[in-house]
Parts: structure tokens; sequence; C-alpha cells
């Protein structure tokens, strides 16, 4: 069976609005065989997030709701943001990361956050609101067509979702086309070390939704991000990412196929 790019889409659209309307409160409310990866109770991402490189202060921060544990890595950590600089999240969710990067970007900088789920732009900005993040600003959209001007972004963020796009090399030129020269990218997202049993790569509920077919090899992503222009590429597998991806599927050793990574490049 081969999939549309529009049932990916419509599939990942359901799996995160349901994430959002229901807020989780318990593993039981969409973590099943029907519903994919990735959802954890509020405890759950809290743990989640330490084991990918948060720290305390940092999650104590961030208004409640805002962490809903969907990531695989912390793109906070190789962005090296600065005051002032416009940083761009693609697929922002809670927001949580978008409202890490404005206590970095501070008063004089800009957040924008891009998802194409609404309920979660909803969820977003109310969280914006509870926080008072003047200088973040949630937009509905999709990551292969960007709401976004012409070369106006300083960094782009991404924590777990690029490998959600059935189109990565639209995703990366779109990214080229919005940073500003020297602009450069600083994501974490899964990447395939091994083919996908053909049931698990066509399964739209426990793979696509759940970070697991969509992922791209190495190899791949390095050709799509110098086709869409970029320099300086450094992917780099985070091995000990296997230990919680085991967790997101029980039983289908997901972690033999895929594993989390850094993403890094720049416009020349």
């Amino acid at each position: 069976m081969s999939l549309s790019n529009d049932q990916i889409k419509q599939n990942v659209r359901h799996h995160y609005k349901q994430i959002a309307l229901q807020n989780v409160t318990s593993a039981s409310n969409c973590c099943s065989s029907s519903s994919g990866c990735n959802c954890h109770t509020s405890s759950d991402s809290s743990r989640l997030s330490e084991q990918l490189g948060y720290s305390a202060e940092e999650l104590a921060a961030v208004p409640d709701g805002a962490n809903l544990g969907l990531g695989c890595g912390n793109p906070q950590a190789i962005a090296s943001l600065k005051p002032g600089e416009y940083v761009l999240d693609l697929g922002s969710g809670g927001g949580f990361d978008c409202f890490l990067a404005a206590r970095q970007v501070g008063a004089s900088g800009r957040v924008v956050g891009v998802d194409m789920t609404p309920e979660m732009v909803s969820k977003s900005r109310q969280n914006a609101a509870k926080g008072a993040y003047d200088q973040v600003d949630f937009r509905l959209g999709e990551i292969e067509h960007l709401p976004v001007a012409d070369q106006t972004v300083d960094v782009i963020i991404s924590n777990c979702v690029i490998n959600l796009s059935p189109d990565k090399l639209q995703v990366f030129k779109e990214a080229y086309r919005v940073l500003k020269k020297g602009g450069r990218l600083a994501i974490s997202d899964v990447v395939l070390t091994a083919e996908l049993p053909p049931d698990v790569k066509n399964d739209l509920d426990i793979s696509y939704s759940g970070c697991i077919s969509g992922a791209a090899s190495i190899i791949d992503l390095e050709n799509m991000l110098k086709a869409a222009g970029f320099v300086t590429i450094v992917i780099q597998p985070k091995d000990e990412s296997k230990e919680f991806i085991k967790e997101w599927v029980p039983g289908m050793n997901i972690q033999n196929y895929i594993v989390s990574s850094t993403i890094q490049a720049v416009k020349p």
C-alpha cells in the first residue's frame, strides 16, 4: 500500500489534535494501538525532558501544559541562541521550546512557532498568554509552506517534527528561504538506521504519527540539505536515545530502526 502525502498529513494532524484537546493527564488518553507513540503523563513528560537534556529549572520556567513530552531531543542545547535573535520553531506544539527560546533571545528578540494543527496553535497561544510572552507568536501553517517572510529568521529549531513531513526536501527549501544569510538550523529529530519492515512502514497509526516510518537516513538528510543549499552540515546520532525510543511502541523493538540525532546546517 502506498500512502499519499495528504493521507499522512491528515493522520498526523488528527493525532496531534487529540493530544491538544485531551490535555493529556494519563497515558490511557492517547497512548494506544490506534494513536501511536510520543504521549506521556505530565510527570512522564518532565522525566523524559530531563533525559533529553532539559534542566529542572527550564522545565519549571514554562507555563503548565506547554511541555507535552513530544520531543526526541533538545534543540536548545545546540542552537546557541543570542539576545535579539529571531527564532522560528517548526512544529511548535504546546510552545515548550518557543518559551525556552524566548528566555534566551530576551525582550529584543522574537520567537515564532508554526504548527499545522489548529488546536495546538490555540493551546500554545493560551500558554503564551499565561506566561506573558509578548515576543512569542504562534501561526497556523504547514512546515512545507511557512507563513514567514524571506530572509528574516536567524535560527530555526525543531524537535522531532520534520520526520512527520512526507516532503522533507520542501521543508528544507522553505527553511533556506526564510533564513537570513548566515542563518542556521538547530534540529533534534529521529533518523533511520535500518530498513523498516513493510507492516511498520505502512501503518499510519503507529508509524507516521508516532515519528517512525517518516524517518530518513543520515545520507538522505544530508543530500536533501545540500540540495536545498545548506552548508556545514553536521548530523550526530545519539545512541543513548534508544533507551526512551524503545518505550514508544512497546514490543516492536523500534529502537533497532531509528535513533534520535542532532541536525545542524548553515545558510551561506
